[in-house]
């Protein structure tokens, strides 16, 4: 990789740049370490607005921002461009696509992938939302099925075009069914006159009893009631059984026909290989009250890839428990530096949020929860400042005063087409 070795500094190699492994390399002291960060992206995602970028509320700039450009102007830091495929814990190595590199401690903040729990059917033919392209995929394959709705003849076919079937009632699926269903009543109208736009169907399909299970039963009520104002149709305690392209097979031979599947009913782990099962619980890699994995006392894991033992189920697959356990690991190393007292990582519930649409949201506090558009505003104002850069910030705000005020989604651009995948006979 073209990385020198400087004898009098220990090597910490980072593997991944989401919210835990970028809060580490910004933070660790050069002057003890020598900083290594890997990902297979050049750039950071901002991945609670991915459901934007993916309804054409926002561009993909807006929420990605440069990893060098971020971490600019330091020394004994290396950024390198790869795909870790294996960790030799033995030797201390990792291979990657463009080669090897050996480190005297480990970070591993890879974060989470979707979960199809072991349906190849709907993971060959529904569409995740866990990235940059996912999500580019995703708003290609929206505004193409209108296009090809205008088209067709079969009003069968035409109805499958325009019917969508979101499976998850956690924040990303109520969001998204929310953005979608804006979309249907503020923009598609106007672009696609010679539609019938009210055919238009919106499924969000959860398995629980209630939406939004992190969350209270209140917010759960809140965001059940804005979105049935919506014209979305909810199925609560309801299983996905198949998918083959065309239809969506539910419990009690209950059925969809759509084509158009968006798939956030789960995340696992991204585990690379090289650990064994007895390291892993429930897809994610075991680790104690330090970060520190439990056989090997030289590598961590944080963020959605980490399952601390003693916290009931392992902390929420979210941004905030990745960034605070990133903030952590980056002082647990500068007081190891010094050898000064270390004490186990904390985690503090700052809170839960989500959108359902205009003026329409829900936060759940501490000591009190929002609604309405209180909650709305709230919700803006920590978006925008978690952001990475200036420049992305007044991008979103700009957008979003721009569709506030004219009812406008400006980035409908089919820039990439998407290629379905086709039904196997």
């Amino acid at each position: 990789m073209n990385i020198p070795k400087i004898n009098n500094l220990k090597r910490v190699v980072i593997i991944g740049a989401g919210f835990a492994g970028l809060q580490v390399a910004k933070k660790l002291r050069r002057d003890k370490f020598q900083v290594i960060l890997i990902d297979k992206n050049n750039y950071h995602t901002f991945q609670p607005l991915l459901y934007q970028v993916a309804t054409a509320g926002l561009e993909p700039d807006s929420i990605a921002h440069s990893i060098r450009n971020i971490i600019k102007k330091t020394k004994n830091f290396f950024f390198r461009l790869a795909y870790v495929h294996y960790i030799n814990t033995e030797k201390q190595k990792i291979y990657t696509n463009v080669g090897d590199l050996s480190y005297d401690y480990l970070i591993i903040s890879t974060g989470s992938v979707t979960n199809y729990f072991g349906n190849k059917n709907i993971e060959s033919f529904s569409l995740p939302m866990k990235s940059i392209p996912e999500a580019l995929n995703l708003r290609s394959l929206i505004l193409q099925d209108f296009e090809f709705a205008l088209l067709t003849k079969d009003a069968k076919e035409r109805e499958r075009l325009m019917t969508f079937v979101i499976v998850g009632g956690g924040p990303t699926g109520v969001e998204l069914a929310g953005a979608l269903a804006e979309m249907k009543k503020y923009v598609l109208p106007h672009d696609y006159p010679d539609l019938n736009i009210q055919s238009m169907n919106i499924h969000l399909l959860q398995a629980s009893h209630r939406l939004l299970d992190g969350m209270s039963e209140k917010s759960a009520k809140q965001a059940y009631k804005n979105l049935k104002e919506l014209g979305v149709i909810i199925w609560l305690n309801c299983l996905v059984k198949d998918y083959d392209g065309k239809v969506v097979f539910v419990e009690k031979n209950k059925r969809i026909e759509s084509a158009n599947v968006i798939w956030a009913a789960g995340v696992k782990g991204s585990i690379i290989k090289g650990f064994l099962n007895e390291d892993i619980k429930g897809h994610r890699i075991l680790v104690d009250n330090y970060l520190k994995t439990i056989k090997y006392k030289n590598i961590f894991a944080i963020g959605d890839v980490a399952y601390m033992k003693s916290y009931p189920n392992g902390h929420p697959m979210t941004a905030q428990p990745a960034i605070q356990q990133g903030n952590y690991l980056a002082e647990y190393f500068n007081l190891f530096s010094e050898k000064r007292k270390i004490n186990p990582f904390i985690y503090k519930n700052l809170g839960s949020m989500a959108t359902i649409g205009r003026n329409k949201a829900v936060c759940d506090f501490p000591y009190f929860k929002l609604k309405g558009f209180l909650a709305w505003i709230v919700w803006m104002f920590v978006h925008l400042v978690s952001l990475v850069g200036f420049r992305n910030r007044a991008i979103a705000l700009t957008n979003w005063i721009i569709q506030y005020f004219h009812y406008n989604k400006s980035v409908r651009l089919i820039i990439r087409p998407f290629h379905r995948k086709k039904k196997i006979i």
